[in-house]
């Protein structure tokens, strides 16, 4: 029996809406590795810069949730040996990162950023302070970071570099707590990141130091080999470096690759 040739048409659209496979057909929707509570332990030079990439972060992908811990490397690397939780570490020398490593506490590391120093002077610059010899001055008074810390490591190399001698006040803990004091007017100077003397806007001023005495820091980052949140963790270390935390980076000052 043969069917009429309008009842063939049905038929014929009918199977080709049941079989579209052309590129109007819809794709399976992938699901967004970077989801759930993550823990990062960062340098406290890089507060401002994460807490901006955060922002983009959570915005962007449902679900996920970031807990920083900001501090000087060797704290960071300490708690970890000690069995603190985190998910990704990004220190602000490879030479902690490297401690970590032989430890078998962390993956392979990445370097993903760049800075350098700079003095950070009063308001104004009251003292004319205009190169490292200056902080070797009797009237000037000087906070610097502790050797163990990166920053404070890098200010030793330089001062040493530009044959420099200085008596700090104070030695602190992280490049944030040097800084606090010529904030407060305790100190008249400290040697600290450029993107740190950058971050105080009004509250501080910044010199520069010569390129032949100044001391590049590298920012390496890893995941924590402890982490029970590996694929986030990667895909958190990923967004870092290589997308909203690099863009935020760039607008605090860093370099990156």
């Amino acid at each position: 029996m043969r069917r009429p040739v309008g009842v063939l048409a049905v038929l014929l659209l009918l199977g080709a809406c049941g079989n579209d496979s052309g590129p109007a057909a819809t794709a399976p929707r992938q699901a967004d590795a970077l989801t759930g509570s993550l823990t990062v332990f960062a340098a406290a030079s890089l507060t401002e810069a994460f807490t901006d990439a955060k922002a983009t972060m959570e915005r962007g992908h449902t679900g996920l949730t970031i807990t920083y811990n900001f501090a000087g490397s060797q704290a960071l690397a300490q708690q970890i040996t000690d069995g603190a939780p985190a998910d990704v570490v990004a220190t602000a020398d490879t030479t902690t990162m490297q401690k970590l490593q032989d430890a078998q506490l962390v993956e392979a590391p990445t370097v993903f950023a760049h800075n350098t120093l700079a003095i950070a002077v009063a308001p104004g610059n009251p003292k004319h302070i205009a190169r490292l010899a200056d902080l070797a001055r009797p009237d000037v008074i000087v906070v610097l970071a502790d050797p163990s810390v990166p920053v404070g490591k890098y200010a030793a190399a330089a001062l040493a570099h530009a044959g420099v001698t200085v008596h700090p006040r104070s030695l602190e803990l992280d490049v944030k707590a040097a800084l606090a004091k010529v904030k407060a007017g305790e100190a008249d100077a400290a040697i600290v990141y450029v993107t740190d003397a950058r971050a105080t806007g009004a509250k501080a001023g910044q010199v520069a130091i010569a390129a032949a005495d100044n001391q590049p820091a590298d920012y390496p980052i890893a995941v924590v080999n402890a982490s029970t949140h590996k694929t986030a963790a990667r895909a958190l270390l990923r967004e870092l470096s290589t997308g909203a935390g690099r863009t935020a980076l760039r607008a605090r000052g860093f370099r990156t690759p």
